[in-house]
């Protein structure tokens, strides 16, 4: 029943957020390849949650189709293997991985800070992978 009440707690903090993310006012201009946290939010099954209480989460920026929407892939900093990751290098040389598994779509209110930009080598390298994928 404890795992019931802290599920449970965690979706009603999320809808708090949610709901303030969606009426609020901030405007973010992601750009491809960018990397930024973006919170979002609990998610159900397998679906990629965010962490903290922001529900937050890295992801890279693959194609801004206008000012409100992005396609975006999670990151992680875990080790996985397997068709659905990559491994790359961020600009601090420390090791992330790509999950192509998440693939969404998401509204760019859900943007909280950039936290900077994959190199072009990668970028492509991941673009065809997810082609591959799909």
């Amino acid at each position: 029943m404890q795992i019931i009440k802290e599920v449970a707690e965690k979706f009603v903090s999320w809808t708090k957020l949610k709901i303030k993310i969606h009426i609020s006012e901030r405007r973010f201009y992601p750009r491809e390849k960018q990397i930024w946290w973006v919170s979002l939010g609990q998610n159900i099954g397998t679906e990629v949650n965010g962490k903290n209480e922001q529900f937050e989460r890295p992801v890279l920026v693959l194609r801004r189709y206008h000012a409100d929407s992005c396609l975006i892939l999670p990151l992680s900093s875990k080790p996985k293997t397997g068709s659905y990751y990559m491994n790359f290098k961020n600009q601090h040389g420390e090791v992330g991985i790509i999950n192509f598994s998440q693939v969404r779509s998401i509204s760019t209110k859900r943007f909280i800070r950039m936290i900077g930009k994959m190199n072009d080598g990668d970028f492509e390298c991941a673009r065809v992978q997810l082609k591959k994928l799909l």
